[in-house]
């Protein structure tokens, strides 16, 4: 189970202190990820929203983004929200590097700027057993455009996909740790050291 581990946050830019603030409330521990080395005592990984672009800059020269991609190749369960997604999936549009190791293509910024920050009503599937509210907060978010066979659907917003799972991969285009409650962060705890 994920929630008897350690959980690493990539801590580079971001939202990544609110992820680890639910943590504290739901009695896990969390450390936050700078570096490959730190990245090795982790039992799991978050990927908080920020910028992804950021984020990759701040990758770059200690070649982080290829030591996370290869620990989630070995089965790292992970936890993605908002930018986190961008780095998992298959294609960025506009154009930018990944890990390539979700099956979705995503278009940044698709709901528009930070001025067109909402919080939006979301569908849920029933395979999601969270206590969650029914919205969701959405601050320069990316779209999904595409979702592979792989990947099950967990949340709509109306039309558009905005919560996913594949092995071991959770993947929300929202920012559960800005909204109420715990029950994306509980699900990921309980549920994402299964395959699906």
């Amino acid at each position: 189970m994920v929630g008897s581990g350690v959980i690493g946050v990539l801590a580079l830019q971001g939202a990544f202190e609110a992820h680890r603030e639910v943590f504290r409330r739901l009695g896990v521990a969390s450390v936050p990820i700078r570096t490959p080395q730190e990245l090795e005592a982790v039992d799991a990984l978050v990927l908080p929203g920020g910028e992804s672009s950021a984020m990759l800059r701040l990758m770059e020269p200690q070649g982080l983004l290829d030591r996370i991609g290869k620990k989630i190749q070995g089965g790292l369960p992970v936890l993605a929200t908002c930018a986190g997604v961008i780095l998992l999936a298959v294609e960025v549009t506009p154009h930018q590097k990944s890990l390539g190791v979700l099956d979705v293509d995503i278009q940044r910024n698709a709901y528009g700027r930070q001025v067109f920050s909402s919080i939006e009503p979301l569908i849920f599937n029933p395979a999601f057993d969270g206590t969650v509210t029914t919205k969701g907060v959405f601050i320069r978010a990316p779209r999904l455009t595409r979702v592979g066979e792989g990947v099950e659907i967990l949340a709509w917003r109306k039309e558009d996909p905005v919560l996913v799972r594949a092995s071991g991969i959770l993947a929300a285009t929202f920012h559960p740790e800005l909204g109420q409650g715990s029950g994306l962060h509980e699900f990921f705890l309980k549920h994402m050291d299964r395959p699906v």
